[in-house]
């Protein structure tokens, strides 16, 4: 018995200093995210925006890779042992496959950034074991930061003051708060968005999506189109740490660090109850 209450009690210390690990690092990625998050809005400010197109036929800015450098120059510093695996990286992305690496989109929603509506984020998730464990997301041009992970709880400070976030409980015949994406509201998921009845549906770019049903503001963002990991990692984490979920069309949470890039279609809710069966 004794032994037992031994391993126990190291299983407990082990946890916590893995949450003090957890929390010290979110508090150091928050100034690394606001200084990636200046230089997309130093080129912003400039107006009019050229991109390119890369082989996948997805826009590029310079914006994008001023954010990148930043990023991986500043996360190779925080942890010089951990891979940093970038949207923007050239080459294949075969370190996604590391027990622990960055995932990072330098600048998620560059068609918003193009299209100048202020609806594109600076992403930055921690990958351990195939889950995303800890995440920030920062939307510099409304100078809101979200940040999180499970177990971890979730935050957002948006006008100077800083605030613990949570996913919204409501009871049983409440209109559910859809959100969607304005360039990706095709077929499959208008009869996903059918199958929850009575909906107010939304609209807004980026990762924002997640972060809105993490503060309470949605409950459900479908998504049947292509994503990408990047795409979802840090925003899952902001989400899942104010108590929502993401979950595949299997019921199971997204994971990372696959053979290949792409998410399946998935759902991220408020509730595994606002998922439709």
């Amino acid at each position: 018995m004794r032994a037992r209450m031994c391993s126990i009690n190291q299983f407990s210390l082990i946890c916590n200093m893995r949450h003090a690990e957890f929390v010290g690092l979110l508090d150091k990625l928050l100034p690394i995210a606001r200084l990636a998050g200046s230089e997309v809005m130093a080129i912003y400010a400039k107006g009019r925006v050229e991109a390119k197109l890369k082989e996948d036929t997805s826009p590029v800015t310079l914006a994008d890779l001023s954010a990148h450098r930043v990023l991986v120059q500043q996360l190779q510093r925080l942890l010089p042992n951990c891979i940093v695996v970038s949207e923007e990286a050239k080459g294949p992305y075969v370190h996604r496959q590391s027990e622990r690496f960055w995932l990072i989109d330098p600048l998620d929603g560059t068609k918003e950034f193009i299209s100048r509506n202020g609806e594109f984020t600076v992403n930055i998730a921690l990958i351990e074991g195939g889950r995303s464990v800890m995440g920030v997301v920062y939307a510099p041009a409304i100078d809101t930061l979200y940040w999180g992970g499970s177990g971890l709880g979730a935050w957002r400070c948006m006008g100077g003051e800083t605030i613990p976030i949570r996913v919204s409980h409501r009871g049983d015949g409440s209109v559910c708060r859809v959100i969607a994406s304005r360039s990706h509201l095709n077929t499959e998921t208008q009869a996903m968005v059918h199958r929850l009845g009575p909906v107010q549906l939304m609209s807004v770019g980026s990762s924002l999506k997640f972060c809105r049903i993490a503060e309470g503001t949605a409950d459900v963002y479908p998504r049947i189109a292509p994503t990408c990991e990047w795409d979802t990692a840090a925003a899952q984490a902001v989400l899942e740490g104010a108590g929502g979920v993401v979950l595949d069309l299997q019921g199971q949470s997204l994971s990372y660090g696959k053979p290949n890039v792409f998410n399946p279609p998935f759902v991220a809710a408020g509730s595994a109850a606002w998922i439709p069966k």
